[in-house]
Formats: C-alpha cells, structure tokens, sequence
C-alpha cells in the first residue's frame, strides 16, 4: 500500500510550511500542487490528506479523494448564551446591510469577506450576493484569544494568538491562561461535542475574565500560530484525509460541495 501523503497549496505560509516540516518527521510525503493543474497528477493515488484554502479545494479534493470536515454553518448561533458570551444571531447579507449601527459581521464559516466589526450595513463589501449567509454579532472587546485544535473531543494544542485586538503569538502550554483555557474548553466539548467534526480547531477568549467561544474552524485551513505543529498536524489530516476513511459520526460534518 502507498504511504499517506499531505497535499499543500502553492501559496506558502508559515503554517503549511511548520505542517509540511512536520509531516516529513513522521515519514509522510508532501505533494506541492500547482496552479494550473490542481491534483491532476495525484489522481488515482490513495493516502491523500490537504491543507490549504477552500477555493483552491474545490479544484483538488476530487483528485485526491479526500473528505474536508467543518462545522456546520449554524453550530456558534446554536450555542447557548452561556459560551457565546454575547449575542449571536443567523441573517443573510441583506439583512445585514439594513444594520443602523455597528456590529460585528462574519461569514458562518468560509472566508467570502472579511469577519471585522462594520460601522453599519452600509459599510460591508458589495459582495456576496443578499441572500448569503451571515452572522451578525454583538459588539464585545476581547482581552486575549487562543486557538485550540482538538481531535476526538480532546485538546491536543494550542496557542494564544492575539490581545487587546492585536495578533499576539504565544504557546498555551505555561500561559498563564492554560488551565482556564482548557478548562472551559473540557466543558463545552462536554456539553457540545457531538455537534462538532472529530478533528476541529476551537477559538475561545476572554471577555473581560469571562471565557466564550469565538467560532470554530476548519482545522485544514486554520493558522498554527504558536501551536505545536506536530500535534496539530494530527488533527489537520483527521479533518481532511482519505473519503473512506471517514467515521460514521463525522459524515454529517462533510464539505459537500467546496466552492470553486
């Protein structure tokens, strides 16, 4: 049987490099693909896992027969107030252009326009389309925020990664922060766990000293920051590896039509 490989966008970024670094001390081969033909010479080729962007996927995925997990679109307007933190609403991207005054506005979980906190409707970008999907979120000031990658409802690294607003990169393990980073992270994978793919990347800060979710992620397009790239390379091949290899819980979980 052919080794796994891990197939990575020509784009370079410190992430997909600290991944491909760590896929290679673990015996795994890194395929570069190119702009012009995709996956075209991986077809056919088992063991595939990808880490990139979610326009580039919609090009390779099929050739490398990988499944790509995410979480569903309406998991962080699902949650319970109590690990939002503030108010968190699903509308559309008319809806949100009627806003008359600021609010924070972000796609569910794709990057189609920039997440940011808009003045009002009339300052989002002319596209998507109306009927888009957005989340429109109240206004909160965040004192620290962190990324956790968690495989099969457990934490496997993380990382601070901004303060105050500003990026900041530092690890979690010894951060002053850990235990209740990862304390309030036990208790929502404990209450929500089910409702997320096996292998997910968390983002959780403070508001104030109260701990709430920021969004989760798909962990095959997500930064490492000051993460341990090894651990986190575990949970990027688990959310985008080999299509038959997927469980039984995490089908529901599935990209089914990356955007192209």
């Amino acid at each position: 049987m052919a080794p796994d490989f891990l197939a990575v966008t020509p784009h370079a970024t410190p992430t997909r490099e600290l991944l491909a670094g760590a896929a290679r001390r673990r015996g795994l081969a890194v395929e570069e693909l190119s702009v012009p033909d995709g996956a075209a010479s991986l077809r056919g080729r088992t063991g595939g896992h990808y880490y990139g962007g979610p326009a580039f996927a919609g090009r390779v995925v099929d050739d490398l027969g990988v499944a790509l997990l995410e979480p569903s679109d309406s998991w962080l307007t699902d949650l319970p107030r109590a690990f939002t933190g503030r108010a968190i609403t699903a509308a559309t991207m008319a809806e949100a252009r009627a806003l008359v005054g600021p609010a924070f506005v972000k796609p569910p979980t794709d990057k189609s326009f920039p997440a940011a906190v808009y003045a009002d409707g009339g300052a989002l970008p002319d596209d998507p389309a109306p009927g888009t999907p957005v989340q429109i979120g109240e206004v909160v000031t965040w004192a620290a925020e962190f990324r956790l990658f968690v495989l099969d409802g457990e934490v496997r690294t993380g990382s601070q990664y901004a303060s105050h607003g500003g990026l900041d990169a530092r690890p979690l393990t010894g951060h002053r922060h850990e235990t209740g980073a990862l304390g309030f992270t036990a208790r929502l994978l404990a209450d929500h766990g089910e409702t997320l793919p096996s292998g997910v990347v968390l983002d959780i800060g403070l508001i104030g000293e109260r701990w709430a979710v920021v969004e989760a992620n798909m962990a095959w397009f997500s930064s490492c920051y000051a993460a341990d790239p090894d651990a986190a390379l575990d949970v990027v091949l688990r959310s985008a590896g080999p299509a038959e290899r997927i469980g039984g819980r995490d089908r529901v979980f599935r990209r089914r039509t990356p955007p192209t």
